[in-house]
């Protein structure tokens, strides 16, 4: 499950060392992480990282089976931390140690900045080879966040990206040897951590205002 520790300035948040699927608990204890830091005073700043092959595989699909009269809720559940993190009044940066898929990606774009190992690992958004479309919050936040050729060819041909591609397509921000993936992130979230506040969640939130506007619809599951 995911854990929270403080290293001066900058909170790191590790998802897990599982495939990190957002599970109703996981997506919990994110949310209460969350809380924390936003709770905090002063200069601060967030990395979200992992422990092991995955970042994160995105949604719990096999929960989502299990439970089929949830899935609006889930939905809008997932939503919501799509929101939160785009939103968040501190500087974010995702460390992606591991394979990056679907909502987990979703989840790296909702950061500021994204660290990405350069040697193994993609970055995928599968969607249109498992037959499940991007809600139109979704939708909103992937072109959003990367130029229109990208979204373009990442949401309809659910290329995978390796940490070089995801460099010279503007996925990620840097691409690095696995060994200093998270120490990478915490070093760029220093720097910005003064920054936290609520000028910074003032220009996030007009920045982002349209996207955020759909994914925080909690009447329409789509999004």
């Amino acid at each position: 499950m995911p854990t929270l520790d403080r290293s001066d300035d900058v909170f790191v948040l590790d998802l897990g060392d599982t495939e990190n699927r957002f599970s109703p608990d996981w997506l919990a204890a994110v949310g209460a992480a969350l809380d924390e830091v936003e709770r905090a005073d002063g200069p601060r700043a967030l990395v979200t990282a992992a422990t092991g092959k995955f970042f994160s595989n995105g949604l719990d699909l096999d929960w989502l089976g299990a439970h089929p009269e949830r899935h609006e809720d889930y939905v809008r559940d997932v939503h919501a931390l799509l929101a939160r993190v785009l939103a968040l009044p501190v500087v974010t940066v995702a460390a992606l140690q591991g394979h990056v898929f679907a909502a987990g990606a979703m989840l790296s774009l909702a950061h500021d900045l994204r660290v990405m190992r350069a040697d193994r690992g993609f970055w995928c958004l599968p969607e249109a080879d498992i037959g499940i479309p991007f809600t139109r919050a979704m939708s909103a936040l992937i072109q959003a966040r990367l130029a229109p050729q990208t979204a373009h060819e990442a949401m309809t041909t659910a290329r995978r990206y390796g940490g070089g591609d995801a460099l010279a397509a503007g996925i990620v921000d840097s691409a690095v040897a696995e060994d200093a993936v998270r120490s990478t992130a915490v070093d760029l979230a220093a720097v910005q951590a003064g920054r936290a506040g609520p000028t910074l969640a003032t220009i996030k939130a007009r920045m982002y205002a349209p996207v955020l506007d759909l994914l925080r619809d909690r009447t329409d599951p789509r999004g």
